[in-house]
């Protein structure tokens, strides 16, 4: 009971996290980011694939920025994020997308109902990693896909070690004087350092039962797109 209730105070202070960084959330990405994210999310569309009629769940979708393409593909897709206070921006912003308050550890929906399942950049933020790629391998269709971006190790050593300074010292400068909650943006600086390779989120997911396991360094490894087949 205890370690239950434990996780769900700790899925709950992430969601408070994210409710007071959302209104500013897809700002700060760009400046942390050097306006990279826009080609890290141009790269997930490709490795989706979307076309009309596809069921598409798109988790952790924040504000819905990377909803927008699956949907303009014609695809039925659906938002979803832990924080209300997300969804309440993204609603706000693109009324005519979906959004769904969803836990990805019990996902609201049916075995199967999605032909891919995609997160970017919030698979590292759920507490228990494993369960949630099983989870997302349920809510998935026989033959349907996984499409995971998430930061990851570059693979230069020198360029590596700039990197791991610019996550501990610039990012956390740069939130601070752009984001009204700079301490949330710390804590994304030590979960991306924190966070497995590119090796080990594909035995991740082959742990979790997906299939065809591959991935695709972006930015000299900064991202990781991984694929992977139900």
């Amino acid at each position: 009971m205890h370690a239950r209730a434990t996780l769900a105070k700790r899925r709950a202070d992430v969601a408070q996290m994210f409710d007071h960084v959302a209104a500013r959330y897809d700002l700060m990405n760009d400046l942390a980011a050097l306006g990279q994210d826009r080609l890290w999310r141009r790269e997930v569309v490709r490795a989706v694939e979307p076309r009309p009629g596809m069921r598409i769940l798109d988790l952790a979708a924040g504000t819905g920025t990377s909803t927008r393409p699956f949907a303009d593909a014609g695809a039925t897709v659906i938002a979803a994020d832990l924080s209300l206070g997300m969804l309440a921006v993204g609603k706000q912003r693109q009324p005519d997308l979906t959004f769904v308050a969803g836990d990805a550890l019990a996902l609201p929906f049916a075995d199967g109902a999605f032909d891919v399942v995609t997160i970017s950049f919030g698979l590292r933020n759920v507490q228990d990693t494993d369960a949630a790629l099983r989870e997302l391998r349920r809510v998935t269709a026989p033959g349907g896909a996984i499409v995971v971006c998430e930061f990851s190790t570059p693979t230069w050593a020198p360029f590596r070690s700039v990197y791991r300074s610019y996550l501990g010292t610039a990012m956390p400068a740069m939130a601070k004087i752009s984001s009204s909650n700079a301490p949330a943006y710390n804590y994304l600086a030590e979960s991306i350092l924190a966070w497995p390779d590119q090796h080990g989120l594909a035995e991740a997911l082959e742990a979790a039962g997906w299939r065809d396991i591959e991935w695709k360094n972006l930015s000299g490894g900064i991202v990781a797109l991984h694929r992977g087949t139900r």
